[in-house]
């Protein structure tokens, strides 16, 4: 009577997995590629709310250099009004002034984030096309060399 071996598959697996080596080289770069979109994301991030708070602090000083003047007593009582008047016409167009600049760096935050994302989306795309190239070269030699066997 004949006896049936059954086929050893942790061999075979481990064989088959052999045959197709990982190549982490390519994970890593991506790692790196993400870490480095990430520092520029920040940065650009960081500058606008440097630039914000620059604004932000200019418009509050003027706007207290501003009431300073306005608090100051007058000799006439229409001079009251004519002060709170210039104060209202002066805090309007700083106004207009301050949130043009803000627009400004929303803008700038908005540019620099699309050309980071479009420069990441290409190269992103160029590491795909390199890795799938490079892992089809070795897949086929690996089938060869299966085969062959």
């Amino acid at each position: 009577m004949a006896t049936a071996k059954t086929p050893d598959m942790t061999a075979m697996l481990k064989d088959m997995m052999g045959a197709f080596p990982v190549d982490t080289t390519s994970m890593e770069a991506s790692f790196k590629t993400s870490a480095t979109l990430n520092e520029k994301l920040s940065g650009v991030a960081l500058t606008a709310v440097e630039k914000s708070t620059e604004i932000s602090s200019a418009w509050t000083k003027d706007t207290v250099t501003k009431l300073a003047d306005m608090a100051k007593a007058k000799s006439e009582p229409a001079d009251y009004a004519k002060a709170m008047t210039d104060f209202a016409t002066i805090y309007s167009e700083a106004a207009s002034e301050h949130m043009a600049a803000f627009a400004e760096v929303a803008k700038k935050v908005q540019m620099e984030t699309v050309e980071l994302m479009m420069a990441a989306g290409k190269e992103a795309s160029e590491e795909a096309t390199t890795v799938m190239t490079k892992a089809t070269g070795e897949v086929q030699a690996a089938a060869k060399k299966a085969t062959a066997k």
